[in-house]
């Protein structure tokens, strides 16, 4: 593995308790940088905010890990979670952005997740180009309120970076998801945008009614972004976040544990977070990181690609298709996946998506003759 240390502040010495994460956790301190052998979580803090509307803290360049470490590990974490320290802010936005996907791309080439604490919701695009280098096509998962589109003419920003994206070339983005998103900071020409590039859109009113209908976005994705202004601001700390609807805390905590589920997610960033939050939004991050390390830890391996003997396979014939539909159902966790045939001279580039999450509710709805609008979407993107 490449020396990565170079980018890297150690933390301060802090006292932890026994039996607890913070007694347990590889940290770069004074003694030195972790030896990063295995696989595992890795956690970074970028304080980046010029891009950002919230107010940079001059005096604070880290986040309270202290709430996290005094947390205790779960059951069935065998694998070693890593405190890399703080990338500190480069003399440009691009400076801090090549240095955060420098370190992206190593730790996930050596299969190690990489947990961002943040930092404006721009540096989504660091996280972009640390898959970029890998030339690795991927999909996308934000939790937000808004799209944070923006115009490509205008430099990219917290509030305005997809446009960024959208205009990388060569294109390494095949899908973008956003979860919880509220219609008036949404715009219908956003809407329209978004539905004419097949991306998907998940309104916070859909996940407030089945909080389950975001597990196969995340499932799908490669990549989750949160924004922290996406949470109900009583759950966080009302004098420093101004939106009064949202998730609530348990919402998001269930969120980042499908993240930690899915067997395709490689790299988590919670971005906004604001320096000079309260002690109670700075447990509610402890415990998203928490939750989503959880969730790693229950993963299965049952992400269908190679050899699908194992799984259940279903054949559904609609009307209007000239194929039929085929559904996989896995042996190991009762988790759905839909195929979607095309026809490509790129096909290899594509494998990896054209097995598309869903759940058992678009299986009934095939019976009924209801063509899912993910084989779809999917399948005008591929083709």
């Amino acid at each position: 593995m490449k020396d990565i240390s170079i980018y890297f502040q150690p933390i301060a010495s802090t006292e932890v308790s026994s039996q607890t994460i913070g007694a347990s956790i590889l940290r770069h301190d004074d003694k030195g940088f972790p030896d990063i052998s295995s696989k595992g979580v890795a956690i970074f803090y970028v304080p980046e905010f010029r891009n950002a509307t919230i107010q940079e803290n001059q005096d604070s360049t880290d986040f309270s890990r202290g709430e996290f470490y005094k947390l205790f590990p779960g059951d069935n974490w065998d694998f070693p979670i890593y405190d890399l320290g703080t990338i500190l802010p480069g003399e440009t936005f691009d400076d801090t952005c090549f240095a955060v996907s420098q370190v992206i791309a190593e730790l996930v080439k050596n299969g190690v997740v990489p947990y961002i604490v943040g930092g404006s919701h721009d540096l989504i695009m660091a996280c972009y180009k640390g898959f970029e280098s890998l030339e690795q096509m991927i999909n996308i998962c934000t939790v937000d309120y808004s799209l944070d589109i923006g115009e490509p003419s205008v430099d990219i920003s917290s509030t305005g970076f997809v446009s960024h994206l959208l205009m990388q070339r060569p294109c390494y983005l095949f899908n973008y998801s956003s979860i919880g998103i509220q219609r008036p900071f949404v715009s219908s020409q956003e809407l329209d945008l978004f539905d004419k590039l097949f991306f998907d859109v998940c309104r916070l009113g859909e996940l407030n009614a089945n909080y389950r209908v975001a597990e196969p976005f995340l499932r799908n994705s490669d990549l989750l972004t949160i924004d922290f202004n996406s949470i109900k601001n009583s759950e966080t700390d009302s004098m420093v976040y101004d939106n009064p609807n949202g998730l609530y805390a348990e919402q998001a905590c269930q969120i980042s544990k499908y993240a930690g589920i899915s067997d395709k997610m490689s790299c988590v960033g919670v971005f906004d977070v604001n320096p000079a939050q309260s002690r109670v939004a700075n447990s509610l991050l402890a415990q998203l990181i928490w939750y989503f390390i959880e969730g790693v830890s229950e993963r299965v391996g049952d992400f269908p690609i190679g050899s699908r003997k194992s799984y259940t396979k279903f054949f559904v014939h609609l009307e209007d298709v000239e194929d039929d539909l085929i559904f996989y159902k896995s042996d190991k966790s009762n988790r759905w996946w839909l195929e979607v045939k095309y026809q490509s001279e790129e096909r290899s580039k594509y494998d990896r998506h054209c097995l598309v999450p869903c759940s058992q509710d678009d299986y009934e709805k095939a019976l009924k003759n209801i063509i899912p609008d993910l084989w779809w979407k999917t399948l005008q993107k591929l083709n």
